[in-house]
Order: C-alpha cells, then structure tokens, then sequence
C-alpha cells in the first residue's frame, strides 16, 4: 500500500499513523493507494499518473466524502480485500481560448462552462455536430460523468446518474433563456460542443475538474473509454449503492 494525504492535519496525522503501522510503498509499485482526505483530494489523486495503474482505496479525513470510505485504522488489509471495485471514465475536454491556444484536460465529475463577468454567459450547443440550442442565455452549463452527477451537477439541479446507466448528463447553470430548459440526458459516445457567442463582451471560463482556462470560445466535451480508473468501497458500500441511496436522501 501507498499512501497519500491531502494537507489538513487530520489527514497528514492519518497517514504517518497508516504508515508506521502497515508500511508505505512507493508510488510505481504499489498494489493499491489509499488516499486520505475529501472529495477533492480523491479527484487530485484519480489524475495521478500512477492512478491508471493501481486501483485507490479512500478514507474520509475532509468534510462531505461522497467518494471515500469510513476512516478506521484497524484490519485495513482485510476491507481492501473485500472491498468492492468501481471503474470510472473521464471526460476529456478540449478548449480553445479567444488567442487560438488549444488545451486538453481529463474530468472524472464534470466539465464546465462558467461566465467570467455580471453578464450572461450566451453558449451555442452542439451535439454530435448538430445544433440543439442556438442560443443559451445562461451563467454556465456543464457535462457530468455518472460518477460527477451527485456533485456540481447535482447543485445545478440536474439528474443523479446510476454508474452502469452509460449517459452523460448536460445540464444548464441558473438557465434565463430558453428559461424552462432543465438539460437533457446524452448517449455516453455523445459528442459536445460548445460556442461561446459574444466571446468579448461576455468572457466564458472552462473547467475540467481543477483544471480551469479563461476566455474560451469553443468547448468540446467526450468519454474517453479508452481511460479507465478504479476506486475501491466497502462491501455493502459501493459507488453505485450511493449513488441510488443519494436519490433518495432528504
């Protein structure tokens, strides 16, 4: 086992108390990484190179902690051995900012489109190269993974998506026109494209998860099926169990 702490002391402490006790790996050659923090620091370590090769096995020391197990130090081996495993794709999004740089970057939650200014942010969306709104008046929209849909996604009131369902989620931020559009549900091979219109007067962000460009006038969004990441739970406490329990959760 390799592990890893975000920065907040109760993490840190975790960690050496972890790896006194049950050793600690090296990085490339670990078997398996417990990761030791929130929800944002599970997303930081999915993005870790050597995330592709050895599956990750969290323990809530943040706040929310959707995507981590109960912290307890004792029989760690033995809950990884019979720990149930999830395999997640992330999105890959490719922006183009208004001076012609291109970017790519990986999403495992969601890609989204923020407005930079007090205006409204005013997108032009395509899916697989057909236009389906001409013009949305918007302060962002955004395209969530099934393993996303209970984060951002779900703030923006869009749909809680099962693991296996195989859609993506499309879902506008506080919409102004087409006012009573609430998103769509897409093919998980849908291709997405977004144009900004009035790029300068009304200046659009893109992030992919923690990777963020300024000023883009053109968003393309897919799966990468090809990419795959795999994220250890408890029996009895898997990803697709809570992401079904979440729908039904006060």
């Amino acid at each position: 086992m390799a592990f890893l702490s975000s920065d907040r002391p109760e993490a840190e402490d975790a960690r050496r108390r972890l790896a006194e006790r049950y050793g600690d790996a090296p990085l490339e050659t670990a078997d398996v990484i417990v990761a030791l923090g929130g929800d944002g620091f599970m997303l930081e370590v999915l993005h870790l190179p050597v995330a592709r090769k050895a599956p990750i096995y969290g323990m809530n020391r943040g706040s929310v902690g959707f995507l981590m197990n109960d912290f307890e130090e004792d029989d760690l081996p033995a809950r990884i051995a019979a720990a149930e495993h999830a395999e997640i794709h992330p999105l890959v999004m490719t922006a183009v900012d208004a001076a012609g740089q291109r970017f790519t970057a990986r999403a495992f939650n969601e890609v989204s489109l923020l407005r930079e200014t007090r205006q409204t942010a005013k997108l032009r969306i395509l899916i697989d190269e057909t236009e389906r709104l001409a013009e949305l008046s918007c302060d962002g929209a955004l395209v969530a993974t099934p393993a996303g849909s209970t984060a951002y996604n779900l703030s923006a009131h869009g749909p809680i998506i099962p693991l296996e369902a195989r859609v993506l989620a499309l879902t506008p931020i506080s919409a102004f026109r087409p006012r009573r559009w609430r998103g769509a549900l897409l093919p998980h091979a849908a291709r997405v494209c977004f144009e900004v219109l009035e790029p300068e007067k009304r200046p659009v962000s893109a992030v992919a998860d923690n990777f963020e460009v300024r000023d883009v006038v053109e968003v393309h969004v897919s799966e990468d099926r090809e990419a795959s990441m795999t994220m250890l739970f408890d029996a009895g406490r898997s990803l697709q169990e809570r992401v079904l329990a979440e729908q039904f959760s006060a």
